[in-house]
């Protein structure tokens, strides 16, 4: 269904708005970093998230720093929902519907959604739907490369908000736009020691972005499928509970996988609540992977293969073995310039202007995340993609 959706829009979008509709690609950008001009935004804040004290209490002094941000975004989800359905009854759905949700929800997730609630005022129903739609909308980029030394590179597009609101005077997406100042980078520690790295949204409770320093780094890309997020989220609501959901099963292999190997053994064989993507990078030469999931299984797994001349792999929202949707190929000129900038070459700054090339970066994309693992390191920056530039 999201194909068709995706096709519908597309024609819908070319017809009524060509004048807006950008090229498909630029040569391959350099000298973009350290970020700055019109593409970097700004830089993103670093909170702490003390995993010892209870879980009702951890984002409180996050929340209270991002209170109006978050309220902000959840009336523009809720003025997007009365534009669909203007009765107001979705909302009113979600305010009475939701909440019950959450007390099926796994610890430590529903005491952390509880306490979100109570620390910003916003209804739990409504932030139990703010964790809820990551599960379908997101669209990305992920890339983990290897140098010539045996380091492993990871960087990663955050690109959200498709189909969720289009501005057509400012020629933005309302959502993508409303995200941007929720933006975090968190620090889990416990008995004040670094237990992993996370770039995050505020008031989000599961992992997109992450790193345990000096062992792995994880992001997650969502998978288009007829059997997708939709359906995996009715049956969790109707009962059927035996599948995690993506970004719970990112954060908990953040939290407690010890190795590369065993993070991607969870990764592979825990079923899901939707199909996904999971981008692993290691420590070591060799480890770093692309695993393809159904909701039931691990479908393939692509691995780094430096003797193959495969020195990186690069994972949209397609399956690598197909060729992605005409309308949306960031993987080309992903290919494109990660091949023209050589294995020699590859750094966070050479990673950093790939990242930065259209349309790769696109109207979506909310924030860029680099992470070197033998350095512990993670940094992320917002990013604006000015005109001409392609919607997603």
């Amino acid at each position: 269904m999201g194909h068709w959706v995706f096709l519908i829009f597309a024609a819908l979008f070319s017809f009524t708005s060509t004048q807006f509709i950008p090229p498909y690609t630029e040569e391959c950008r350099t000298d973009m970093y350290p970020p700055n001009g019109p593409t970097f935004r700004g830089a993103v804040s670093w909170y702490t998230v003390d995993l010892d004290l209870p879980p009702t209490k951890r984002w409180t002094a996050l929340i209270t720093n991002k209170k109006t941000d978050l309220v902000n975004m959840i009336q523009a989800i809720k003025d997007l929902a009365d534009a669909f359905v203007p009765s107001g009854r979705l909302i009113e759905l979600v305010d009475i519907s939701l909440p019950l949700v959450v007390d099926t929800l796994p610890n430590p997730f529903k005491d952390e959604i509880k306490g979100i609630a109570e620390v910003s005022g916003i209804p739990l129903g409504e932030v139990v739907l703010f964790n809820i739609f990551y599960e379908v909308f997101t669209v990305c980029t992920s890339i983990v490369a290897e140098d010539d030394k045996g380091n492993l590179i990871h960087g990663r597009n955050l690109d959200f908000g498709l189909f969720l609101g289009w501005d057509v005077k400012n020629k933005s997406w309302i959502i993508s736009e409303k995200l941007k100042p929720l933006v975090v980078n968190l620090d889990f520690k416990r008995s004040n020691q670094t237990i992993f790295k996370s770039t995050n949204f505020a008031g989000y409770v599961g992992m997109l972005t992450g790193i345990k320093p000096h062992i792995f780094t994880l992001t997650m890309n969502e998978r288009f499928s007829l059997n997708g997020g939709y359906i995996g989220i009715l049956e969790w609501i109707l009962g059927q509970r035996d599948g995690m959901w993506m970004s719970f099963l990112t954060r908990s292999v953040l939290e407690n996988a010890n190795s590369y190997e065993e993070a991607k053994s969870r990764l592979a064989q825990t079923k899901l609540l939707a199909p996904a993507y999971f981008i692993l990078g290691g420590n070591r030469t060799g480890q770093g992977c692309i695993i393809t999931r159904s909701r039931l299984l691990s479908i393939d797994v692509l691995e780094i293969d430096v003797k193959l001349g495969r020195w990186y792999v690069l994972e949209t929202n397609y399956d690598h073995w197909k060729e992605p949707l005409f309308l949306d190929d960031r993987r080309t000129p992903a290919m494109k310039c990660m091949n023209h900038t050589t294995q020699t070459n590859i750094s966070l700054k050479t990673m950093y202007d790939v990242l930065s090339t259209k349309p790769v970066l696109n109207k979506l994309t909310t924030y860029t995340t680099l992470m070197q693992v033998s350095e512990g390191r993670l940094e992320s920056y917002i990013r604006d993609c000015p005109n001409p530039c392609m919607p997603w």
